[in-house]
């Protein structure tokens, strides 16, 4: 693994960046032409990057904290709220590092599943569902964020496999390909819903992290701002899906069709993607 570091500069471009990828902008569109191109710099740079915005963003037990706090029925504050959401995004970007560029495309078992827990936890106390709040915030508090698991997620986030940058235009293609063959659908499963979803995190993490490294990459921010937009529509419509799933009123994998404003921005981004 490289042991480049960036500068807080790099970092803060990379939160915000972040923290606009599901702001909806309604005016967002792609440039005619998407000139997909990767070095291996790039993916070594990418990765480092996202795993250095992990690993200066919080410690354990400042997140251990806040879900013992939780735990005792003590509501979090909006100040913590923010807290936990901020540390989550860490994950999830992190966790998108490592699908799109580890050898494998995976992430590792116990750090995929500590950034689920984390997700399913909030969604707990965000819709009041106490049970929720009890299991993952047990398993969370118990058994992944204990210090030896978080030792061993920690070395082996740093040394991690990356693929070759033929491997990466190769894996994006075929998310593209596959992402292709499920808005030909009618209609959507849950899981279904969610693979798009996947997929349009990951490349909307992708471009966030180009134009936090280099902010004269004008494609790269109008990219991002394009996927953004995506990602925030399809966030919306999960939070619905799990609100009306917990409250037992519609299973979150019942199918159901996809909007308009989602369908055409997906169908205008694999047409314009060089298959």
């Amino acid at each position: 693994m490289t042991k480049k570091k960036f500068s807080h500069e790099v970092l803060e471009r990379l939160f915000i960046a972040v923290e606009e990828d599901d702001i909806v902008d309604e005016h967002a569109t792609l440039p005619k032409i998407i000139n997909f191109q990767c070095s291996q710099e790039i993916i070594r740079s990418n990765y480092a990057l996202c795993l250095q915005f992990w690993e200066d963003g919080f410690n354990r037990k400042d997140l251990l904290g806040l879900i013992i706090k939780q735990l005792k029925s003590s509501e979090l504050s909006k100040k913590e709220q923010m807290q936990y959401k901020y540390i989550r995004a860490r994950y999830k970007h992190l966790r998108f590092a490592q699908q799109l560029y580890r050898k494998k495309h995976q992430t590792g078992f116990l750090f995929s599943k500590i950034t689920v827990f984390l997700g399913r936890f909030q969604d707990g106390f965000r819709n009041k569902q106490k049970n929720h709040v009890d299991f993952y915030g047990e398993v969370l508090r118990r058994y992944h964020l204990n210090i030896p698991v978080w030792m061993f997620v920690h070395y082996s986030l740093r040394h991690s496999q990356l693929d070759t940058a033929e491997g990466f235009i190769h894996y994006c293609r075929e998310q593209m390909r596959t992402l292709q063959l499920l808005i030909a659908k009618p209609q959507l499963t849950g899981k279904e819903f969610h693979g798009v979803r996947k997929i349009i995190s990951q490349q909307v993490s992708y471009y966030d992290t180009l134009r936090s490294i280099d902010p004269s990459n004008q494609d790269a921010t109008q990219i991002s701002r394009f996927l953004a937009a995506i990602n925030g529509l399809m966030g919306n419509k999960h939070d619905e899906m799990v609100a009306a799933d917990m409250a037992n009123l519609k299973s979150y994998d019942t199918p159901a069709f996809l909007d308009d404003t989602i369908r055409s921005r997906l169908e205008l981004l694999v047409a314009r993607y060089p298959m």
